[in-house]
């Protein structure tokens, strides 16, 4: 087979590959990288339609990689609010994700999804543009001012953000209830990268992320 129908055949498939994404900065990204093969391909054939309508999709990809970059710290794009134990949503939720909770969080693998609400003492659901994004479970800890995180499960199309921060944040609601202190749950400890992006240091062999000076 000639090296250059090769590369046609591998962008064709990177393309195809691309489209079955579930993370959305993965497809923009794969997506780019299989336009631009593709590019290279029919213009030496000198299809230029076909490098035209490709170039257009390198550009709207790239032009969406920007903005989901810009917009992944931005308050005004993200919500997290508070969401009762017994709404009928959060637990909805929590049920038609369960096995990708459990894949996740291995400490929580027995535990089924109609009682994880009920573990905790406050839930956060975090948002865009009407989308559901994640939710976070926490219980009250053994210290004054201590929040201790039962479940943290960001949606996959999100899962290479950190909306997790939204509710973590020290103007977010973990403070609005004045905590001073939230802890990691095991669960979240194989995700380092993840808990240093939102401000967790390890302390007393715990993961833990202080939103105000302890008195």
């Amino acid at each position: 087979m000639p090296w250059l129908e090769i590369i046609g055949w591998a962008g064709s498939a990177l393309l195809v590959l691309s489209l079955l994404q579930t993370r959305l900065m993965r497809l923009r990204v794969l997506n780019s990288v299989a336009c631009v093969v593709l590019i290279g391909y029919n213009a030496v054939l000198g299809v230029w339609p076909m490098v035209a309508m490709n170039v257009v999709l390198v550009a709207i990809n790239l032009w969406a990689i920007a903005r989901l970059l810009r917009e992944r710290h931005d308050a005004r794009v993200y919500d997290a609010v508070t969401m009762q134990l017994d709404e009928p949503f959060l637990h909805h939720l929590l049920e038609r994700h369960e096995g990708d909770i459990r894949r996740f969080n291995p400490d929580l693998a027995e535990v089924p999804a109609a009682d994880l609400a009920a573990r905790a003492d406050h839930a956060f659901v975090v948002s865009t543009s009407d989308h559901v994004v994640g939710v976070v479970l926490s219980a009250v800890g053994d210290d004054a001012g201590e929040q201790q995180v039962l479940l943290d499960y960001v949606l996959p199309a999100y899962r290479d953000f950190t909306p997790g921060e939204f509710v973590f944040r020290a103007d977010g609601p973990f403070a609005a209830l004045g905590t001073t202190t939230v802890v990691a749950s095991p669960g979240m400890a194989s995700s380092e990268s993840y808990l240093r992006a939102v401000g967790f240091v390890e302390r007393d062999g715990r993961r833990v992320l202080d939103l105000a000076p302890s008195l």
